[in-house]
């Protein structure tokens, strides 16, 4: 019942053309310790579900997205991802432009195991116009009212940050947002996660915290103990994003080769030599966490 694994043997279990979910709110809580092993792999040909932040930019500069659904792909101070912006601007990805709610709906008809789920979301928008494969449904009763039928997001893999975890594959997320990572990982063949800190038992060591686990542990596959494993993104109460980093990655789209120089400079390695690069453990643990 050990379910744990290091970020190569969850990646090597990753192929070309998977549906990949990928857990966490724009530059919040995001499981980009596993994004680098990506980045670091042949992974190729990805359909990637998101509410974007810098793992979509990353992954789409790296040649590694083939499709792209999102409800937004953001940094938030940084609005719109600079990497997502010229892959859109350039049309070099397939996308699927959803409504944030449209995006929820279908993940939780996937976790339900529904074709679809009913709504009047998207309806008399461009929505339609951009996903002509979606379709409307009458309802059978008497109000007889059409509805945009939102399919089922169903994923291969769901990729997910939590505050902590154990082997069994219990997780715990601390901080006051869920975002919508139950979802991710109900509507996924498989989830993995990444975790702050990783013991044997939760229900021994952190049972106060049991309000705290947002999924059952029979739908996680594999977990890997990752601390700083979210950077440049927040992790809850541990640390925030580092906006300074994201502001140097948002500059290196501009320059001619800024992906590449980019990735040279932080993201070549494994995780210990880029949490030194970037400013080390003390430096990411002091960054604030922002409130709004």
């Amino acid at each position: 019942m050990n379910k744990e694994k290091t970020l190569k043997d969850i990646v090597g279990e990753l192929h070309d053309g998977m549906v990949i979910g990928v857990g966490g709110w724009g530059p919040r809580r995001k499981p980009m310790a596993l994004i680098r092993e990506i980045l670091r792999s042949d992974l190729k040909d990805l359909t990637l579900v998101a509410y974007g932040g810098p793992e979509a930019g990353m992954l789409c500069a790296a040649g590694k997205v083939k499709k792209l659904i999102y409800g937004f792909v953001s940094l938030d101070l940084i609005p719109i991802e600079p990497y997502f912006r010229k892959m859109r601007e350039a049309g070099s990805v397939e996308v699927a432009e959803l409504d944030e709610g449209l995006l929820l709906l279908g993940l939780k008809a996937a976790g339900q195991r529904l074709p679809f789920l009913p709504t009047r979301v998207g309806l008399g928008s461009d929505v339609m116009t951009y996903n002509p494969g979606f379709k409307t449904v009458k309802s059978p009763y008497d109000d007889g009212e059409v509805l945009l039928a939102m399919p089922a997001l169903e994923l291969d893999v769901a990729l997910i940050h939590t505050t902590r975890a154990d082997r069994l594959g219990n997780t715990q997320t601390d901080g006051p947002d869920p975002y919508f990572d139950e979802l991710f990982a109900r509507a996924a063949k498989k989830t993995y996660v990444t975790t702050e800190l990783l013991v044997d038992r939760l229900d021994k060591d952190y049972s106060d915290k049991a309000k705290s686990s947002l999924f059952e542990r029979y739908l996680v596959s594999g977990v890997s103990e990752t601390p700083l494993g979210a950077h440049p993104t927040t992790s809850h109460d541990a640390y925030g994003w580092d906006m300074k980093h994201l502001q140097t990655y948002a500059a290196s789209a501009a320059e001619e080769g800024g992906w590449q120089k980019f990735f040279d400079e932080y993201l070549a390695g494994d995780e210990k030599s880029y949490l030194e690069r970037v400013g080390g453990e003390a430096g990411i643990r002091a960054l604030p966490i922002p409130t709004f």
